[in-house]
């Protein structure tokens, strides 16, 4: 399936969606990437799921415990993640917050 790449996108133009409950902004769409940013609430939490796009992720507020790989990690402001296509994820919301994801390739069930 082909997309529309966005190559600049302003604040203002950002696409708000969201997806298994979670708030996220659908930023800038290269052809073979996409830059989301997600907006969790303390409220929120994400199942363990798998998706074929590599998921690299930036933490820039709150606090999260990612598990994947059957080990856990406590994530907070400034910290980093790089997450395998088809690897089983999830995420628990510890201190509300946002993450800057990264997916490749584009995540078509975002667009």
């Amino acid at each position: 399936m082909t997309h529309q790449t966005k190559y600049i996108v302003q604040k203002e133009n950002s696409v708000k969606k969201q997806f298994l409950g979670v708030h996220f902004e659908v930023l800038a769409i290269g052809k073979e990437s996409m830059v989301t940013k997600m907006l969790y609430k303390e409220s929120d939490s994400v199942p363990f799921h798998k998706h074929p796009n590599e998921q690299n992720g930036y933490v820039i507020t709150g606090q999260y415990k990612l598990r994947y790989d059957q080990k856990e990690y406590i994530l907070a402001k400034g910290d980093s993640y790089s997450i395998p296509a088809n690897m089983e994820h999830a995420m628990e919301i510890i201190e509300a917050g946002e993450v800057i994801d990264v997916f490749t390739p584009v995540r078509q069930d975002y667009l």
